[in-house]
């Protein structure tokens, strides 16, 4: 009998998982209902006990293993993601190339449009994690405009509503009036990464398990860097 699970995953592998998931069903029979949210929320939901047989967090994972709620020996990384800059088109692109050449862009911007880092969104945690690394989230704070996910962030930049769009890349949406300036430098922001875990009290744990797999393999890590990610499957 074919088996019904339920999937829990962060925005940013939403466009992934939404190709990804289809092919899951296709090849085993299954179905999979997902349920897509901001990072902060996906952890909470995993960490309160909410029933989801695959949850997909965002690292540090202590309170999601500390809770007993995922099968510790399921942990399986799946991809990473950066964090991005755009500016509108028709300006000289700007340098990134440096913490110190973002600095710069960033504070002669007038307004910056980047995902809610209090609404849990991990671009935006990221990003803030960013300024306070570069000594100007004080600076930046009144000048930050909180978007509705990634590609808010970048739809309100095509707008003219700010200067500067923050995403993760694996949200950003090619638009002839947005130009990609490239990911943050390394020096000052660190990948995001998602891990998918067995529930612990999953109804189909073999098939969830199956799920994970498919997710970890070669055509799915196809799949994760034509959205922009790095894949972690073996």
């Amino acid at each position: 009998m074919p088996d019904e699970i339920t999937l829990v995953a962060p925005g940013g592998i939403r466009a992934a998982l939404q190709r990804l998931l289809p092919a899951f069903e296709t090849a085993s029979g299954h179905k999979v209902t997902p349920t897509f949210t901001s990072g902060g929320s996906a952890k909470a939901k995993t960490v309160d006990g909410e029933l989801y047989d695959v949850p997909v967090v965002q690292p540090p994972l202590d309170s999601v293993l500390a809770s007993g709620n995922v099968v510790r020996a399921s942990e399986a990384p799946l991809a990473t993601v950066s964090v991005v800059v755009a500016v509108r088109s028709g300006i000289p692109k700007p340098d990134i190339s440096s913490g110190e050449a973002l600095k710069r862009l960033l504070l002669d911007a007038q307004s910056v449009a980047c995902p809610s880092a209090a609404r849990g969104a991990a671009c935006g945690v990221s990003f803030d994690a960013s300024l306070a690394q570069l000594g100007i989230a004080q600076a930046m704070a009144p000048k930050v405009k909180a978007a509705p996910g990634g590609w808010g962030a970048i739809e309100m930049l095509a707008r003219g509503e700010v200067e500067v769009g923050i995403t993760f890349n694996s949200e950003y949406d090619p638009d002839p009036r947005v130009q990609m300036l490239g990911p943050l430098p390394r020096a000052i922001s660190t990948p995001t990464g998602f891990v998918a875990f067995v529930h612990a009290r999953s109804k189909a744990p073999e098939t969830a398990a199956a799920l994970i797999k498919f997710l970890r393999s070669p055509e799915a890590a196809k799949i994760f860097e034509e959205c922009g990610m790095v894949p972690s499957g073996g």
